[in-house]
């Protein structure tokens, strides 16, 4: 429940997920492509895509999936590049279209209430912090990329941040703001591990086996427009 239900009372921590959540698609998934047709010869370089996900088929390892194909993608490029790039992508984000509405007004129901803002996301630090800064969160938590210098590596110097590892990433955004509750909104099976743990949450635009679960635990579920 957002905090502006609950007049006179101490502010809250709302955490929301990004993609699927805040969003109407995939981030991450937007941002490959509109790189790959900005720079449209490195479509070669997929080449080793199949590899990748026979690999993932078999150890499901999400983050190293994401890594590789950020490698194939981006890999070698420069700060300068990847940075002027992820400020036009984002800037391209036009909140009435890429961003459900109904999640807008929960986001601002919670900046209206005095609720301090934490973004929660498993998509990459090369452009989510941005995304963070346009939707006015006052802090953003997101997978972090590895550079050699300025150029772009593209391995994951954090763990992907998902599941079990958004779990750790609650207790470090709780130890920063000893004694306030916490409310999560995501919408994956994946979010469940650590929207159990927070002291509201709703799960949104999920998939059935993630709402049966949602269910079972005493999450409530809803779907955003």
């Amino acid at each position: 429940m957002p905090q502006s239900e609950q007049p006179n009372k101490q502010p809250w921590i709302a955490i929301f997920d990004l993609d699927g959540t805040l969003t109407w698609g995939d981030t991450l998934r937007e941002f490959i492509v509109a790189y790959l047709r900005a720079h449209p010869w490195r479509v070669l370089r997929l080449w080793r895509f199949p590899l990748a996900a026979l690999q993932f088929a078999a150890d499901r390892d999400r983050g190293k999936l994401k890594s590789s194909v950020i490698r194939m993608v981006m890999g070698g490029d420069s700060r300068a590049v990847i940075d002027r790039y992820a400020e036009a992508f984002v800037g391209s984000l036009e909140p009435r279209k890429r961003f459900r509405p109904t999640a807008l007004a929960m986001l601002e129901a919670h900046r209206t209430a005095g609720d301090r803002l934490v973004l929660l996301s498993a998509s990459p630090d090369l452009y989510v912090p941005r995304i963070g800064i346009l939707l006015g969160f006052e802090r953003t938590v997101c997978t972090e990329v590895r550079w050699q210098g300025e150029r772009l590596e593209g391995g994951l110097i954090t763990a992907n941040r998902r599941g079990a590892e958004k779990l750790r990433c609650l207790e470090e955004i709780r130890a920063s703001y000893p004694g306030l509750p916490t409310i999560a909104y995501g919408n994956s099976y994946s979010d469940l591990d650590h929207m159990v743990q927070t002291d509201r949450a709703l799960l949104v635009n999920a998939g059935t086996r993630a709402r049966d679960v949602a269910r079972k635990l005493g999450i409530p579920t809803a779907t955003w427009e």
